[in-house]
């Protein structure tokens, strides 16, 4: 039996963004299915060029030389990888046709969908996270 792993992604900045996919390439690395829903900012984590881009907190760009030090992989490698492994990347379709976006406007391999697309998955799951 498969366990599953739900996460909200409704915001965009760089420390968002290592949370969510760090989140989902670890649950996909136990063989859990995730799916990840991309909910206003959070769209930019998945925008063709905002994610190689995120915005560093102001006052944290100390952690600029930790990730490098401790060899944290880039948002572009982290969104690759969770491709890789099975996640399901669901972008809002009310918050795309609200901020005037196709699915053109991201990466290959998303899918779109409304709320109910991410609920029909997140109902049984196991665990339900949001960033």
């Amino acid at each position: 039996m498969s366990r599953k792993v739900a996460i909200i992604a409704a915001n965009g900045g760089l420390f968002d963004a290592y949370k969510v996919f760090n989140i989902a390439t670890a649950a996909a690395a136990t063989e859990a299915e995730v799916a990840v829903f991309f909910t206003f900012e959070g769209l930019n984590l998945i925008h063709k060029d905002a994610h190689k881009a995120l915005p560093m907190p102001a006052g944290k760009e100390h952690y600029k030389d930790g990730f490098e030090k401790a060899n944290v992989p880039p948002i572009e490698d982290l969104v690759k990888m969770a491709k890789e492994m099975g996640v399901r990347i669901i972008a809002c379709q009310m918050t795309m046709d609200v901020m005037n976006l196709t699915k053109e406007d991201f990466i290959d391999g998303i899918e779109v969908g409304g709320a109910a697309t991410f609920l029909d998955f997140a109902y049984d799951a196991d665990v339900t996270l949001t960033f």
